[in-house]
C-alpha cells in the first residue's frame, strides 16, 4: 500500500472516531491540558503525517521544542499494541512497563493548549474524559470507550504494519529531518530508529465479549477504509 493511501486511511480513522465521540458528554474543552504529558506514543506514519503539515506550513520549530526535554523520563513503550492482543493470545502476560505523569507535561504545550492540535495523533485524541481530570486527578473513561480506543490503535498500526511506534519525542525528532522522512516514503527503514519498537499487523482485535455487538458500526466503519479487515 502507497503512502498517500495509508495517510487517506489514516485521516479517515480520525474522522470515523470523530463521529463515535459526537453527543458523548465529556469534560474535555479548550485550555484543559491534565492529560497532555512526556507519555503520549504513537506511529511512525502519525508522525509523518504531523511532521509533513508542519513543514509545509514552515513550522518544524515546534517539534525542535522536545529537544530541551529529550533526555528527561517519559513512557517508551516495549511492545506495541498488537503486539500485546498477541502475548494475551498466547495466555501470557504483557510485560510490566513504567509510566508517570508525574514526569512532566508534553513539551509542545503551550499556555495550556496545543500547537498541533489539528494533526495531532491518535494517542492524544483518545484522551477522553467524563469529569475534570484536574478535580479527580485520573480520567473517567467508559469502558466501551476504552474498548474503542483500543481496537482503532491496533487498525492504525495495521496500516503502518511496515513501521514503528514509539514516544511522541522519539518519533517527531526522527520525522523532523527530511532525510529521514524520505527513508520512511520510500519504505528503507531497515533498522528501527533509536528508541522505536516494529509495528505489527492484527491478528486477534481486542473486545470483550460485552462489547461485540456495540462495536459492530465501528468495526464496519473503519474495515470499509482499510485495506483488508484486521481479524475478520
Amino acid at each position: 500500500m502507497i503512502l498517500n493511501e495509508k495517510l487517506a486511511i489514516l485521516e479517515r480513522i480520525y474522522a470515523v472516531y470523530g463521529e463515535f465521540l459526537e453527543g458523548r458528554d465529556l469534560a474535555c474543552k479548550r485550555g484543559c491540558a491534565h492529560c497532555c504529558t512526556r507519555n503520549v506514543t504513537l506511529t511512525t506514519l502519525e508522525g509523518y503525517h504531523l511532521t509533513e503539515t508542519l513543514a509545509a506550513s514552515g513550522r518544524t520549530d515546534l517539534v525542535r521544542r522536545l529537544e530541551v526535554g529529550a533526555d528527561e523520563n517519559r513512557f517508551r513503550p516495549l511492545v506495541t499494541t498488537n503486539e500485546i492482543a498477541e502475548i494475551c493470545l498466547r495466555g501470557e502476560d504483557p510485560p510490566e512497563e513504567e509510566s508517570d505523569p508525574d514526569w512532566g507535561e508534553c513539551g509542545l504545550l503551550t499556555e495550556n493548549e496545543c500547537p498541533l492540535y489539528g494533526v495531532r495523533p491518535f494517542g492524544c485524541r483518545c484522551m477522553v474524559s467524563a469529569r475534570n481530570c484536574g478535580e479527580t486527578g485520573a480520567a473517567d473513561m467508559d469502558p466501551f470507550v476504552v474498548t474503542v480506543n483500543t481496537v482503532i490503535l491496533q487498525y492504525i498500526e495495521h496500516v503502518d504494519a511496515d513501521g514503528y511506534s514509539g514516544n511522541l519525542t522519539d518519533v517527531l525528532l526522527w520525522m523532523e529531518a527530511e532525510e529521514n522522512r524520505g527513508y520512511y516514503r520510500e519504505s528503507t527503514l531497515t533498522h528501527p530508529p533509536r528508541g522505536l519498537i516494529p509495528n505489527r499487523p492484527v491478528k486477534a482485535l481486542m473486545v470483550p465479549p460485552r462489547h461485540r455487538a456495540d462495536i459492530k458500526p465501528i468495526l464496519e466503519a473503519i474495515g470499509d477504509i482499510t485495506p483488508r479487515n484486521p481479524a475478520g
